[in-house]
């Protein structure tokens, strides 16, 4: 949105909260510095982030949730919008717009939810940032069993899994999926994922995603980690794409010091698709990633809801050989 229309919306959504129910929100910036061979060597201020979030009660069994966010100092992006019907904690249904509920990262990562600064590599390339969908959601918790199932537009074809997202269906079939857990003690779940729809303008070839995360949290410290796997159905006479990823994580609360490490492995092999590759003119130059990063920070609260963050990321390129390391600091407040 232009600057213009961007602070007249935020000026509305601000006038009407006392109307809105409950209101929360969170705002981050960053500063990024690489080696010679990143894209921050010179080092620079960027990505600040503004977000709100809003929810409520219609009336007895019905509710409704929204989520804004202003990045890219013009845009405004909208991250939920949804009214539900809540019968029971054993069956929710909502629809409207949604954050997938595709393993746990994409549904967790506002700047106050999460230890990284950089997002883990299996969400900066086996799915589009904070993952949306247009459609209908079911969800609920029944003992120790936790469940959500889905349906809506699904991704699109693009250079990578990164550009499917899309809110207009490209194609007849439906994206589905779902996600089912257990809560084996208070403080553990362990959960599989399923994503699958045609995602081709020609509604013929399947992309199937795969996921399994696990989180195990107690007052001293916690341990996440998710794995994802991609099967890209490409035309005859390629081979289909094939994507593994995962992702390992631990915190350590001391205080008001948190330090954390994390090791992630990425492996994206598709000779489809990359760089070129466009849906009127056909394939691209292939994508051969081998990709592995350990995550090294602190996360420092001087007060409750303010977040210093410094994180150092050391990226090893198995084909490509250069210097790719990063260092990230973020300064975040939620309210």
């Amino acid at each position: 949105m232009k600057n213009k229309t961007c602070f007249f919306l935020l000026a509305i959504i601000l006038f009407a909260a006392p109307a809105l129910g409950q209101i929360s929100g969170y705002v981050s910036a960053n500063y990024f510095k690489s080696q010679e061979d990143g894209d921050y060597f010179k080092g620079t201020f960027g990505s600040p982030l503004f977000g709100l979030i809003f929810s409520g009660d219609i009336s007895t069994g019905f509710a409704y949730g929204a989520e804004f966010r202003v990045t890219d100092i013009t845009d405004i992006e909208i991250d939920q919008a949804w009214v539900g019907l809540s019968s029971s904690e054993a069956f929710r249904l909502q629809g409207g717009l949604y954050l997938v509920p595709f393993g746990i990262y994409n549904r967790i990562n506002r700047p106050h939810q999460t230890a990284l600064i950089n997002s883990p590599l299996h969400v900066e390339y086996c799915y589009p940032e904070r993952w949306r969908d247009i459609g209908v959601l079911v969800d609920g918790t029944i003992g120790g069993f936790v469940y959500q199932g889905y349906l809506g537009n699904g991704l699109r074809e693009g250079q990578t899994l990164r550009d499917g997202q899309q809110f207009e269906d490209n194609n007849k079939d439906k994206g589905k999926g779902g996600r089912v857990g257990w809560r084996l003690s208070q403080g553990f779940e362990l959960a599989y994922s399923i994503n699958s729809g045609k995602y081709d303008d020609e509604d013929s070839r399947k992309l199937i995603l795969h996921g399994v995360d696990v989180n195990w949290m107690t007052e001293d410290w916690q341990i996440m980690g998710e794995y994802t796997k991609a099967i890209i159905k490409n035309p005859e006479g390629y081979t289909n794409g094939d994507v593994e990823a995962y992702f390992v994580q631990v915190v350590v609360y001391m205080g008001e010091f948190q330090p954390f490490a994390s090791y992630q492995k990425l492996k994206y092999v598709d000779p489809y698709h990359g760089p070129g590759f466009s849906t009127l003119l056909g394939p691209g130059e292939g994508i051969s990633v081998d990709r592995s990063r350990w995550a090294l920070g602190v996360t420092y609260m001087p007060v409750p809801n303010i977040f210093i963050t410094f994180e150092y990321d050391f990226n090893r390129e198995k084909i490509i050989t250069k210097k790719g390391d990063l260092l990230a600091v973020q300064v975040a407040v939620h309210f």
